[in-house]
């Protein structure tokens, strides 16, 4: 076959596949453009998902009669004039291709008008071609309606979705850009229904309870700055990256990371590495299977970071990935250990009662100058002031109060009085977090204390848990554990950490090999922690195990100094909290 030129109406519609994939694709576009206009209220309406019709109107600074058409040509942009421009991105958009693309595969109006000018000026194009330009009075800034998206492309109009599929895609777009720009009122509307509206209050709170209801967002941990970490060889300073935004506390998780939502520099971006640094931050904290919800936002000069590597500029590279990496899961995980509360007892009646019980009765007088309203099928929120809305914190960050035992219940749980109400504390989660801790602090010292056997036992296991543990034996010894391999798949066992010395190391290792099997080494922890897991599960206190009074407050006294007291090394939780404030509810005192 000949080659030959491809005629221009094709090659923008090829072009414009790599920027406009879905409807959503557009809303994306369109409302970045609007944010670098200096938008203060966005508005998106769809129609049938975004297939049939999108508008979006803002008030930013516009564009002026002159520019009009300009905008639409291929690689026109006011962001950037050299290639020297590509290393201090600052905006959204900079390649000039979203409305060059959109109006190649749509029916486009463009309405716009410059502050400074005494009126609009309003252009449609159809596949592309301008048909019709004219004056148009409107306020300052700018609304572009798209209809009948790839109307002349059939071959990608067949592969769209379901309408409620594509309108979910819109929504997901949107929501991101109202937590990464909280002082900006989005509202969207489909077929003619407002569905979300955020309150533009600049609090990202604010933004959080409007997308993810009144308990996740009220509960979520603001992030506390990180420690610095060292820097890697090429010396990013550390100094210059500085991570914000809400986590959720451990006794709030989901089912996938889809709630792990990420921004830098302003820019929601896909990256594995990141996503991963929080998810490593809860490592132990969280049950297995269960993943956080967190809004993280990263910012960093634009010279260590390219935004041009993705046709959807969805990802980025990093100058030093290794030090972002870092600052991430270390100021996540600082939040964590120092501002994480203790589980609260739900009740029914849903979650005012238990943000009530949670903050005490001072926040709950403060909570009630927020207003719930109907709105359609949503309670929409208008806050008056979300800064009191943080979770009562002991008077030491990350520690728990001191508390006093009352007794034990079901043989199983120790109840005490603590400052502000009863704690039901699970014996064998709470001394699985104590000895976790004590086994890996004795670990780093060297110091781990081996229970030697008076005879060496042997131990048949199955080939893969014995060549499992053979190859994680240096692993294995520095946690007290002596092995050997004495043919075939059996182990023999010379000595055992002591605090498993009373267990039958035939369970203990056939634990351990399952754990190391199944890869229980959540969150990317180290295989000594997953093995010192499986050991402290064995050597805890068992549910139905009656303890005296000493041994219910030695327990106490030593979960007290943990680290993170308020999960187990698998992530449950150990105890829960029951205010004052709650019980005098459920007495009817309040």
């Amino acid at each position: 076959m000949p080659i030959r030129v491809l005629p221009e109406h094709v090659a923008s519609q090829i072009a414009a596949g790599e920027v406009v994939e879905r409807p959503s694709s557009v809303v994306k576009e369109l409302v970045e453009n609007s944010i670098d206009a200096g938008a203060r209220d966005v508005q998106v309406e769809a129609r049938a998902g975004g297939k049939r019709f999108i508008r979006v109107a803002d008030d930013g600074c516009g564009v002026p009669p002159a520019e009009a058409e300009l905008a639409f040509y291929h690689h026109s942009t006011s962001k950037l004039a050299t290639a020297d421009d590509l290393a201090h991105i600052i905006t959204l958009g900079f390649r000039g291709e979203a409305l060059a693309s959109i109006a190649a595969v749509s029916r486009v109006t463009f309405v716009t008008r410059a502050a400074d000018e005494p009126v609009g000026t309003l252009l449609r194009l159809d596949g592309g071609q301008v048909v019709a330009r004219q004056e148009s009075g409107r306020p300052p800034g700018t609304a572009v309606t798209v209809e009948d998206l790839f109307f002349n492309v059939p071959a990608r109009r067949k592969f769209l979705r379901a309408e409620q599929t594509e309108r979910r895609h819109v929504d997901a777009w949107l929501t991101r850009y109202a937590l990464a720009y909280p002082a900006v009122r989005f509202t969207l509307v489909h077929d003619g229904r407002t569905t979300f509206q955020s309150p533009g209050s600049d609090r990202l709170r604010d933004v959080l309870i409007a997308v993810y209801g009144l308990e996740a967002g009220a509960a979520a941990l603001d992030i506390l700055p990180g420690d610095q970490p060292p820097t890697s060889d090429l010396q990013l300073p550390t100094s210059s990256i500085q991570v914000t935004g809400f986590v959720s506390p451990p006794s709030m998780h989901r089912a996938n990371r889809g709630f792990i939502t990420l921004f830098v520099n302003g820019r929601w971006v896909q990256d594995a590495r990141l996503a991963y640094a929080v998810t490593q931050a809860y490592h132990t904290l969280l049950p297995a299977g269960r993943y956080p919800l967190a809004v993280v936002m990263v910012r960093l000069p634009p010279e260590d970071l390219d935004v041009n590597v993705h046709p959807a500029k969805a990802e980025v590279r990093f100058r030093d990935a290794d030090v972002v990496f870092r600052a991430v899961q270390k100021a996540v995980r600082r939040t964590l250990l120092e501002r994480s509360p203790v589980p609260v007892a739900a009740r029914p009646g849903g979650a005012w009662p238990v943000l009530a019980a949670q903050w005490g009765e001072e926040h709950h007088e403060r909570l009630a100058h927020l207003r719930l309203q109907p709105a359609g099928e949503q309670l929409r929120l208008d806050v008056e002031s979300l800064d009191v809305v943080a979770p009562e914190r002991a008077s030491e960050p990350g520690r728990l109060p001191l508390l006093r035992v009352v007794g034990q219940l079901s043989a199983t749980y120790i109840v005490a009085e603590g400052p502000v109400g009863l704690y039901l504390i699970d014996q064998h989660a709470a001394h699985e977090r104590v000895l976790f801790e004590r086994l890996l602090a004795e670990r780093e010292r060297a110091a781990v204390v081996s229970q030697v056997l008076l005879a060496p036992q042997p131990v048949e296991l199955a080939p893969e848990s014995a060549s499992l543990l053979e190859e994680y034996g240096e692993a294995l010894s520095s946690l007290g554990f002596h092995l050997e391999p004495f043919g075939g798949a059996t182990m023999l066992v010379r000595a055992v950490p002591a605090i498993v010395a009373q267990v039958d190391p035939r369970q203990v290792l056939e634990d351990v090999a399952a754990a190391l099997e199944a890869g229980d080494v959540p969150l990317g922890g180290r295989v000594e922690e997953a093995v010192a897991r499986q050991v402290c599960k064995q050597a805890a206190v068992k549910a139905g195990q009656v303890l005296s009074q000493a041994e219910m407050e030695d327990l106490l006294r030593a979960l007290e100094q943990s680290a993170s007291p308020r999960t187990c090394p698998h992530g449950r939780p150990t105890m829960i909290h029951l205010s004052v404030e709650q019980l005098a509810r459920e007495f009817g005192r309040i």
